[in-house]
C-alpha cells in the first residue's frame, strides 16, 4: 500500500494459531503483513493440546513439519466417567499431539523468516473511517490498513471495548492446565469425565503428558484451591487418580484461565473478520479448537486476497462470503459440541451415552467426525 512502515495490506491483532498462520498465508502472496502479538514466544497456553490430522496438508503449505519437531502421532480415543465406565475407539482421521510452547514458536519464528513484520505491543483500540483502519497501540503506535483480522483468543478487552454481545454475559467456566511426566501412550487422546467436568490428556513433543481440565467455576470455588479440588472432584474418576498420582508436574504452578465463553460470536464484527477463538469456541471435549483455528486462518486469508485481487469487489461482499464460509465450516461442530457437552454436564445423562456406545461403539467414530472437518485443501 506503501512505503511507510505503519501502512499494511493486513494487520493481524493476535499472534495465536490462527493469527500467525494467516500472517504466513498471506506474505506467501507478497502482502505487507504486521502482527501484533502482547506476549514474545514461546510461552505456555491453557489448551488441549491435540490437533486433527485435518491441518496437516495446511501446515505443509505453511511450511510447518510438526512431526520433525517431535509432534505425537495419535490415532486413538478414550473415554471414562465418574462412575469409571470405559469406552474406547480409534480417531477417523487421527490427529496429533504438540505443545502451544512449542507450535506457536514454530509458527512465530516460521512469520519471521517469510518477513512479517511482529509487533510485540497490545492493542488498546481499533477505528474504522472512510475503508481503512487505525490500529492504536498501548504504545502510541498508529498501524493502518484496509483490512484488520481479529485473532485475539477466547476473551480481550477488545471484546469489551467492542461492546460485542458474549461479552456482556459472566461465563462459569474455568480451565486448569499443567504438563507432567510419566506413563502415558504416545497414540492416545482420552477425556475423563468428573462431576462439574472432564479433564483431556494426552503426551506432547519430550514425552510430556498434557492434563487440561474444564469445570464450572462454582463448583471449584467451593473447594478453595487447586490441589484439594483435585483431590476431592477429580479423583472420583480412577483414571484421573492414578494419572495424576502416578506422574510429577513440569510446572511449578498449573496454568489457568476464566471467564470461558461457549456464547455464539459473529465471525465479522465491526468489518474485522474474526478467526479462531475471536469468532467462535468449540466445547474443549470434542478436541478440535485448534484445528478449527487453522480453518478459519485459511478461509479468511484466500477470502482477503481475493478481495485485494478485486475479485471480490466490496467489503460487503467479502464479509458476507466470509460469514458464509465460516458458518459452513464450522456451525454444524459447534452445534455438535454443544449438545455433547450437554450430556456430560448431568450425570444420569453422561452414563446413559456410555451405556448406548458400548451396546454400539459404531456410533463414537461418527460423533467425533461431527466435529472435525475434511483434510484441508490448499493452493
Amino acid at each position: 500500500m506503501s512505503a511507510d512502515q505503519n501502512i499494511a495490506d493486513i494487520i493481524i491483532i493476535g499472534g495465536g494459531l490462527a493469527g500467525l498462520s494467516a500472517s504466513i498465508h498471506l506474505r506467501k502472496f507478497g502482502y505487507h503483513v504486521i502482527l501484533v502479538e502482547k506476549q514474545a514466544y514461546p510461552r505456555h497456553k491453557v489448551c488441549g493440546e491435540y490437533v486433527s490430522n485435518e491441518v496437516l496438508p495446511y501446515l505443509n503449505f505453511l511450511g510447518i513439519n510438526v512431526f520433525s519437531e517431535g509432534a505425537k502421532r495419535i490415532d486413538k480415543f478414550e473415554m471414562t466417567t465418574v462412575r469409571n465406565k470405559r469406552i474406547s475407539s480409534t480417531l477417523p482421521l487421527g490427529g496429533f499431539g504438540m505443545s502451544r510452547y512449542k507450535l506457536d514458536a514454530l509458527l512465530a519464528e516460521k512469520a519471521k523468516e517469510m518477513g512479517v513484520e511482529l509487533l510485540l505491543e497490545s492493542v488498546a483500540s481499533v477505528e474504522f473511517s472512510e475503508e481503512l483502519f487505525t490500529v492504536s497501540t498501548k504504545n502510541d503506535h498508529k498501524l493502518r490498513s484496509r483490512i484488520v483480522i481479529g485473532a485475539f483468543g477466547k476473551r480481550s478487552n477488545l471484546d469489551v471495548r467492542m461492546k460485542r454481545e458474549f461479552i456482556q454475559e459472566k461465563s462459569p467456566y474455568l480451565a486448569v492446565k499443567r504438563h507432567v511426566k510419566g506413563a502415558f501412550p504416545d497414540d492416545v487422546v482420552a477425556l475423563h469425565h468428573f462431576e462439574g467436568g472432564y479433564c483431556g490428556v494426552s503426551k506432547v513433543e519430550n514425552d510430556a503428558i498434557n492434563l487440561c481440565y474444564i469445570t464450572n467455576y462454582k463448583s471449584f470455588k467451593t473447594y478453595g484451591y487447586i490441589e484439594r479440588f483435585e483431590k476431592e472432584v477429580l479423583f472420583k474418576n480412577h483414571a484421573l487418580r492414578h494419572i495424576f498420582e502416578s506422574t510429577d508436574s513440569l510446572f511449578e504452578e498449573p496454568l489457568t484461565i476464566s471467564q470461558i465463553s461457549f456464547e455464539t460470536k459473529k465471525a465479522v464484527e465491526n468489518h474485522l473478520l474474526m478467526c479462531g477463538d475471536s469468532a467462535g469456541m468449540i466445547h474443549p471435549l470434542c478436541g478440535n479448537g485448534m484445528g478449527m483455528a487453522f480453518r478459519s486462518a485459511q478461509i479468511a486469508s484466500e477470502l482477503i486476497i481475493a478481495y485485494l485481487q478485486e475479485k471480490i469487489t466490496t467489503r460487503k461482499q467479502l464479509e458476507l462470503r466470509y460469514q458464509k464460509q465460516w458458518n459452513r465450516a464450522f456451525r454444524s461442530r459447534l452445534n455438535t459440541g454443544h449438545t455433547v457437552a450437554a450430556l456430560f454436564r448431568s450425570h444420569s445423562l453422561a452414563n446413559r451415552m456410555m451405556w448406548i456406545l458400548q451396546k454400539f461403539p459404531q456410533l463414537l467414530p461418527k460423533i467425533i467426525k461431527q466435529t472435525h472437518g475434511q483434510p484441508m485443501k490448499t493452493p
